[in-house]
């Protein structure tokens, strides 16, 4: 399971690394420009989890553009899909799991980024932004499919309540763990973790 996924991880970052690289040095750039010209101080893991975001949707947009896939047409049926693969088998869970697993880090980025605890507005955005995949893949002569927006809204909406739950555990954290400082190196630690696992 570990493995597979770090195989997926690093098929993605295989085609995707030009435009990852150029905007990660863009971004940190313009924010390091930023800070220096209005005399700010950055606060690490703040960042840090904005430029995550920038690569996640940069990533998502490489995944739902660059690859071919076996069905190719419109699907306006709700389910339709889903349940073209007997229930159970991997290319249901692939099909499933992987479209809600693809969205889930967008409700948590949206959860963070509009700090807002009406489930209404990550679904709205959810929506918007799976509809506007699939009418480009549609565009770019690959599929629409009503059954990944609603996969994908599912997805977003679990990231988002993942989200409000972390919040709530939050408050009873202790202080400490809540220093800026201990919050800053608590990132860098993950950020590292996160290239070692992708190591072959």
């Amino acid at each position: 399971m570990i493995d597979s996924l770090r195989n997926h991880a690093l098929e993605v970052l295989s085609f995707s690394w030009p435009i990852v690289a150029i905007s990660v040095i863009v971004a940190i750039t313009l924010r390091v420009a930023y800070f220096i010209s209005n005399m700010k101080k950055p606060v690490i893991y703040e960042e840090l989890f904005k430029l995550f975001f920038i690569i996640y949707i940069l990533c998502l947009f490489q995944v739902v553009t660059y690859r071919d896939i076996a069905f190719a047409g419109v699907n306006y049926i709700p389910f339709k899909e889903i349940f073209r693969y007997d229930i159970g088998s991997g290319l249901f869970y692939k099909n499933v799991f992987g479209n809600m697993l693809l969205f889930l880090p967008y409700g948590i980025f949206v959860g963070y980024i509009i700090d807002n605890k009406k489930f209404r507005y990550v679904f709205i955005l959810a929506l918007v932004a799976s509809l506007s995949i699939e009418f480009t893949q549609l565009a770019i002569g690959r599929v629409f499919d009503i059954d990944d927006v609603i996969l994908n809204v599912i997805g977003a909406s679990l990231g988002f309540v993942l989200y409000r739950l972390f919040g709530k555990i939050s408050d009873k954290i202790p202080k400490v763990f809540k220093n800026e400082i201990v919050l800053d190196v608590l990132s860098i630690l993950l950020i590292g973790g996160l290239i070692w696992f992708l190591i072959p």
